[in-house]
């Protein structure tokens, strides 16, 4: 099969059929042979639903981000072929934008309200892995694609790969599987990597962004090892406490607005609302992830594999 032919494939459909029975496996798992991992029946079925209509959902706006891919094509610097050697090439380039743009989404509140659905459950199986938000084309960090447009890799080419990357990323949401081999951890992301990110503990915050690779985290100082004695604790670091989709969806966006639209600020306060890491205020009322890390005494240190916590004075 040549990757032309893989691309033709209705990927997005297989995928959505593996991911269904992959949950039936993993309850299968919990329930009958008492693999490590919780379902709460309301929370599972609404990361189904969301998930499910994210589909659609995101196919309706989808022009936005293939119009700009397609809008560069043509000042393309030259014209890679589609090969199984290309498409290795464009996999990992494509990875490395995912993770700048899941740092975006932790650092900047505009890109994180349409991220923090994926991260609103307090559980942690496969059915959390399809709790996607519906508003993906509207942050701008789509954008970042245009470089490896402008390279020259075929637009669907960059599209396909972010399409694998998500269906990988989806197998990283359980408990069922403690430790990958030790060689795999090193390179790959894992689900003890990703139930990290997930994890809203201070020395787990902001940490192991990578979709499929680990080793971007590694090299540009985020990774965080898990600790046995300091387990994830799943959620927000204020929890919403709803299963109201339309609450869970779009809550961020209604705060940005209310903090926005505040009377008595400056311009340059009003975009920082928008703007700014989660947790910014004007008045310094709230706490940012870098405030909570300190006050815990979490020191992150660059190229370092683990949070350190320190004495306070």
């Amino acid at each position: 099969m040549s990757v032309q032919q893989a691309m033709d494939l209705p990927i997005e459909l297989i995928s959505i059929s593996l991911f269904l029975a992959m949950i039936a496996i993993e309850l299968i798992a919990i329930f009958v042979f008492r693999a490590k991992g919780t379902y709460v029946a309301k929370d599972s079925l609404l990361g189904v639903f969301l998930g499910l209509a994210s589909g659609p959902a995101n196919a309706l706006t989808a022009f936005i981000t293939f119009g700009l891919l397609s809008l560069a094509a043509p000042f393309q610097m030259t014209s890679i072929p589609v090969t199984w050697a290309t498409f290795a090439l464009c996999f990992v380039l494509d990875d490395l934008r995912f993770y700048l743009h899941h740092r975006i989404a932790h650092r900047c509140r505009w890109v994180w309200a349409m991220h923090v659905v994926h991260h609103s459950s307090q559980q942690y199986n496969l059915s959390v892995a399809l709790r996607q938000s519906w508003t993906k084309h509207f942050t701008g960090t789509m954008m970042l694609k245009i470089p490896l447009v402008l390279i020259g890799f075929d637009p669907l080419l960059v599209t396909f790969c972010g399409v694998l990357n998500a269906t990988y990323q989806f197998f990283l949401h359980t408990e069922t599987i403690r430790k990958m081999p030790r060689w795999f951890e090193a390179i790959f992301n894992t689900p003890s990597h990703h139930r990290v990110h997930h994890g809203a503990n201070p020395r787990y915050l902001d940490a192991n962004y990578a979709g499929t690779l680990i080793i971007w985290d590694r090299l540009l100082g985020t990774f965080v090892a898990e600790e046995a004695a300091d387990p994830p604790a799943y959620g927000l670091v204020k929890n919403i406490e709803t299963y109201n989709p339309i609450k869970i969806l779009f809550h961020e966006y209604a705060g940005i607005a209310r903090d926005a639209l505040r009377p008595q600020l400056t311009f340059g306060q009003r975009l920082r609302y928008i703007f700014a890491p989660p947790g910014w205020s004007h008045d310094g009322s709230r706490q940012t992830s870098e405030s909570i890390m300190r006050d815990a005494g979490i020191v992150r240190r660059r190229g370092s594999q683990r949070a350190r916590s320190v004495p306070a004075e």
